[in-house]
C-alpha cells in the first residue's frame, strides 16, 4: 500500500488534528517534487508492488491542475498501473470540478473520498467548512455521473446539532446511495480549535445519551438501506469496502510519503516529520528524514488488538499463538473478563466486539492491551 500526505487547505476546520496548514501555497510545487523523490527513494521498501493508492490530507484536490498532472504522471512512473486495485484521492466539494475528475481519472484514479460533514448550512459554517449543503449535492452528482467509486463522509455530535438535523443529514446521504460512506462521532481532540473552544465553555460536547441514540439510530438506518457495517465508523454496499482501509486493519505493510506520514515496512515503523520546510530540505538534498522505531512484542500485540478489533471481522484468536506465552496468558485472562462483560463475543477462532459496543471500542480495547 502506498499512502501520501498533502498537508495543504484552504482553511483549518475547527475539529482537525491532522498535520496541515492554509499558509504555504507558495510551497506546492517543491513539495509535489519532494514526495515524487521520496517515492523514488523509498519504493523498493515494499516487496511487491502497491495494490492500493491512497493521496490524503489536508485537501489534494486543492492542488492547481497542472500540479495534480505533475503529482499523478510521476507516480504512474514510478509504480506498475497493473497492480493497483483502488487509487483514492480525497477531495472537498468546493473543488470538485469536471475537469479534475477527468484529470483523475485520465492517469487511474477510481475512488474519490469526500468530506460532506453536515447538509446544514449553519453547521457547516460553524466548524470551518468552506462548502455550502449546495455545493455537497453538486458534487456528490457529478462524482456519481462520472462513474467513480466513491465515499462520502459525515460527522454527528457537532456543535448544537440535535437528533433531527442528523437524522435529516443523515437521510439526504443515504438517498443518494453512495458505495461507501464513513459517519464519525465529533472528537474534541486536544490542540485543535474545537477543543480550546469547549474549554472557554464557547461550546459544549453532545451528551453522551444523544450521542447513543444518533449511533444507534446511524446503524438501523444504514442497515434499512442495505449497509454492511463493517467497521467502527464506515459503512459498505455489499463489495465496496474500502480496500486500502482494510488492509491497514490486517496488518498489511504500507509506505506513507510526505510530511508527518508514517509507514510499516520490514517490520519497522517509521514517521515522517511535520516539517515542511524541513521535509522538502532534506529530499532536494537526497536525505530521507524518517525517524525509524522497532517495535516490541507487546507493542505488535496491541497494534493487533488495535486495527483488528476495529472490524466486524474481528481477531483471529489463532494470531496469538506467534507471542510468547506471557503475552498469551496476560491477554486470555482480559480477554475472558470482557467476554463476561458482553463487551465481546467469540465465535470460532474470531473476536469481536459487537455493533452496540462500538461507540466504547476504545475503553474495551484498552482493557485488552498487554
Amino acid at each position: 500500500m502506498l499512502y501520501l500526505h498533502l498537508p495543504f487547505c484552504h482553511s483549518k476546520c475547527i475539529y482537525c488534528d491532522f498535520f496541515s496548514t492554509p499558509l504555504a501555497r507558495s510551497m506546492y510545487g517543491d513539495y509535489v517534487e519532494a514526495m515524487l523523490a521520496e517515492t523514488a527513494f523509498r519504493i523498493s521498501e515494499l516487496k511487491n508492488p502497491p495494490t492500493s493508492v491512497y493521496i490524503g490530507g489536508g485537501t489534494p484536490s486543492i492542488l492547481p491542475n497542472e500540479l495534480t498532472e505533475r503529482l499523478l504522471s510521476g507516480l504512474l512512473d514510478l509504480i506498475d498501473i497493473k497492480a493497483v486495485k483502488e487509487w483514492t484521492v480525497e477531495m472537498n466539494p468546493e473543488d470538485v470540478t469536471p475537469e479534475l475528475l477527468d484529470l483523475y481519472a485520465l492517469h487511474g484514479v477510481n475512488r474519490i473520498s469526500m468530506g460532506v460533514q453536515s447538509f446544514h448550512n449553519s453547521t457547516l459554517k460553524r466548524i470551518g467548512r468552506r462548502h455550502s449543503a449546495t455545493q455537497a449535492i453538486d458534487a456528490i452528482n457529478l462524482i456519481q455521473e462520472r462513474g467513480f467509486n466513491h465515499s462520502f463522509d459525515l460527522i454527528y455530535g457537532l456543535p448544537d446539532e440535535d437528533l433531527t438535523d442528523w437524522i435529516d443529514s443523515l437521510d439526504k446521504l443515504l438517498n443518494f446511495r453512495p458505495d461507501h460512506f464513513s459517519a464519525y462521532l465529533l472528537s474534541y481532540e486536544p490542540g485543535t480549535a474545537l477543543c480550546k473552544m469547549m474549554e472557554q465553555g464557547r461550546i459544549s460536547e453532545t451528551p453522551e445519551e444523544l450521542a447513543i441514540e444518533m449511533y444507534d439510530l446511524l446503524c438501523d438506518r444504514a442497515k434499512c438501506y442495505g449497509y454492511e457495517h463493517y467497521e467502527i465508523s464506515n459503512f459498505a454496499l455489499p463489495g465496496h469496502r474500502s480496500y486500502h482501509n482494510s488492509r491497514y486493519w490486517n496488518g498489511t505493510p504500507y509506505l506513507g510519503i510526505g510530511c508527518s506520514a508514517h509507514s510499516f515496512t520490514n517490520g519497522t515503523r517509521k514517521s515522517n516529520p511535520a516539517d515542511i520546510q524541513g521535509y522538502i530540505t532534506s529530499i532536494t538534498e537526497g536525505n530521507l528524514c524518517y525517524e525509524e522505531e522497532m517495535e516490541s512484542c507487546e507493542e505488535q500485540f496491541n497494534d493487533l488488538i488495535i486495527t483488528s478489533l476495529r472490524t466486524s471481522d474481528g481477531m483471529d484468536i489463532e494470531q496469538v499463538k506467534r507471542f510468547p506465552e506471557y503475552i498469551a496468558t496476560e491477554f486470555s485472562e482480559n480477554m475472558n473478563r470482557q467476554l463476561r462483560r458482553g463487551n465481546l463475543i467469540s465465535s470460532g477462532n474470531r473476536l469481536t466486539i459487537p455493533e452496540k459496543r462500538w461507540l466504547e471500542a476504545d475503553a474495551v480495547m484498552r482493557e485488552l492491551l498487554v
